[in-house]
């Protein structure tokens, strides 16, 4: 049986995965413990591979955005701890079944846990409690704290491993007075919760920008999201980029100006003098933007770059190869070193992070260089 990965894959270099995470430990003091990220199936990355990897070279915690996130891992194998994100409160026995850690960003949300807690006769269960210092998504207000620290010195079902927040804007240099603002909210209200509980949580709010540009506000954990899978928030530094996105030429046409146009729309115009298409197994279905059609980008095929042409259709797209030599099977890059999820990103007027997580499950995760 024919398969997808047969024709489109996903390479997974864990080998520069470990290279970003040793570039990045080594900002660190020794002492300060390091989470990795792998929510949203590890940024497209595969999130099993990536975290079974960053457990042997020796993450201290995990996190996920969701409860059956956290449950992928432990299914494989995944021993350290992991922290959920979005706990919600609807999976709370799936959590504590799992040894999941909750994140815990306001009083419905800490008051409905414990209360399963309470049904389930657990007492001093690990939590994260989260602080609201300016981002506005998810934690708890400066004016909330008196309510929370009320209610922790009666409630004996949970003990906080952690409490954390989340800069807004720490790769961003002209938002720098308010990220060390939000360094200083941080520090005053953990302090204060701290004073309440009579022992001392971990504290952390730097993110893989953070780590780069405040270093010196490590805290007792940072946490390694979009750095380890290649991105730098400084000029000028080039992580290796760990997911090649590469597939096959299905077919080679060579078109003459009388056959008119090529794909959807009819906006493939063909040269006066002809043009040779190949024609490549992925689409928007695949995380192909139609907004890369119509020339907008061009991907690596032998040594060249070659740029789209016509639309993006579902599960397939069309290049232009009339000055390359190719043939059938050859293989076509559509990010990895050339072109960048950086150089896509730019296109699209987006981030890195969402070509990566644009890219399906039916798109084959492969493997290579883990021996470094």
């Amino acid at each position: 049986m024919t398969r997808k990965e047969d024709f489109s894959r996903l390479e997974i270099n864990l080998g520069a995965c470990l290279d970003n995470y040793r570039y990045f430990r080594s900002k660190l003091e020794p002492s300060t413990r390091m989470l990795v990220l792998v929510k949203a199936n590890a940024y497209g990355h595969g999130a099993v591979e990536f975290a079974s990897l960053m457990e042997r070279a020796g993450a201290d915690y995990f996190a996920v955005a969701y409860p059956v996130e956290g449950v992928e891992l432990r299914e494989a194998g995944i021993s350290r701890p992991i922290i959920v994100l979005t706990a919600g409160t609807d999976f709370f026995n799936e959590i504590i079944d799992n040894s999941l850690e909750p994140g815990i960003p306001n009083m419905y949300t800490l008051k409905a846990f414990c209360n399963v807690l309470e049904e389930r006769g657990v007492e001093e269960y690990p939590i994260h409690i989260k602080l609201d210092t300016g981002m506005h998504r998810l934690g708890f207000m400066s004016s909330e704290l008196p309510d929370l620290m009320a209610f922790l010195k009666t409630c004996g079902r949970v003990r906080i491993a952690s409490i954390y927040s989340h800069l807004a804007a720490s790769d961003e240099p002209q938002w720098d007075d308010f990220t060390l603002s939000q360094v200083k909210m941080f520090h005053t209200n953990a302090d204060r919760i701290v004073a309440s509980l009579g022992y001392k949580p971990m504290y952390h709010i730097l993110n893989s920008a953070g780590i780069e540009r405040f270093p010196q506000y490590q805290f007792d954990m940072v946490r390694l999201g979009i750095g380890i899978y290649g991105v730098s928030a400084l000029p000028g530094v080039q992580l290796a980029p760990v997911a090649s996105f590469k597939c096959k030429i299905l077919q080679i046409k060579t078109l003459s100006a009388y056959d008119g146009t090529i794909g959807y729309g009819r906006h493939g115009k063909i040269a006066p003098e002809g043009t040779v298409t190949a024609t490549i197994p992925v689409g928007y279905a695949d995380g192909i933007d139609r907004h890369l059609g119509c020339g907008n980008v061009s991907f690596m095929l032998n040594g060249r770059r070659v740029p789209t042409i016509g639309n993006i259709c579902m599960d397939m797209c069309m290049l232009d190869v009339t000055d390359v030599d190719a043939k059938v099977g050859d293989t076509v890059t559509i990010f990895g070193e050339n072109p960048t999820i950086s150089e896509l990103a730019s296109i699209l007027g987006t981030i890195p992070y969402e070509i990566l997580t644009s890219v399906p499950r039916r798109i084959e995760r492969v493997v290579t260089d883990i021996d470094r």
